[in-house]
């Protein structure tokens, strides 16, 4: 599996929040993008799901792939259950059993069992299920903005466990956030954002 992304650029208003971004996503790595908020990183994320729609340049996949996103506001239904919002979703693709859902929510370190709606869940639990919801259909392609935000010490263990799994399988995973120790620990390239360009950081520069 590769992304090829090439001369990638979104112009809002008179901004340009991505620009000119040319880069290479590969199988079998795990991609970091750092930058402060507003730098352009989720907006690279959202233009490679189809959230968004570039101005100019292109993202070619080099086949058809599942996605598997985590960013802010995912849209879980704060009345449903984990188990019945994954349900809700799983049931778009008709790709995996019950089973499977009970088994990452259970992967995430939370009860499939739990029947009380996410409205009651603490943000690290929300967090989780968000998490699940990414997993759950085993993709190609992950795109994780600030996965390990309001986690705990284990939480974010099991993120970082679930990370290596996906990478180890083959897919492409792309984190994007501000968790220094995760950026160094996990990914294999790392870029910088900065008023919509991207460059490579080298592994001297992330020490």
């Amino acid at each position: 599996m590769k992304i090829e992304i090439q001369s990638a650029t979104k112009i809002i208003g008179n901004n340009k929040v991505l620009d000119d971004i040319t880069m290479t996503l590969e199988g079998g790595n795990i991609y970091g993008f750092t930058g402060h908020n507003g730098s352009g990183k989720t907006m690279l994320i959202r233009a490679i799901c189809g959230l968004m729609k570039l101005s100019e340049g292109s993202i070619v996949f080099s086949d058809k792939a599942d996605i598997g996103l985590l960013i802010e506001n995912i849209g879980l239904y704060p009345d449903l259950s984990a188990f019945d919002n994954l349900k809700l979703l799983a049931k778009i693709r008709k790709k995996i059993s019950d089973d499977k859902i009970r088994e990452t929510i259970a992967l995430v370190g939370l009860d499939p069992e739990d029947k009380r709606p996410l409205k009651k869940y603490s943000l690290g639990m929300r967090q989780r299920a968000a998490l699940a919801q990414a997993l759950m259909e085993d993709p190609e392609v992950l795109l994780l903005d600030e996965p390990t935000n309001s986690l705990d010490a284990d939480g974010m263990e099991i993120v970082r466990e679930q990370i290596r799994l996906f990478r180890k399988r083959g897919s492409i995973v792309v984190i994007a956030g501000h968790n220094k120790e995760d950026i160094n620990r996990l990914c294999d390239v790392v870029y910088k954002f900065d008023s919509g360009h991207a460059d490579i950081v080298s592994r001297e520069e992330r020490t």
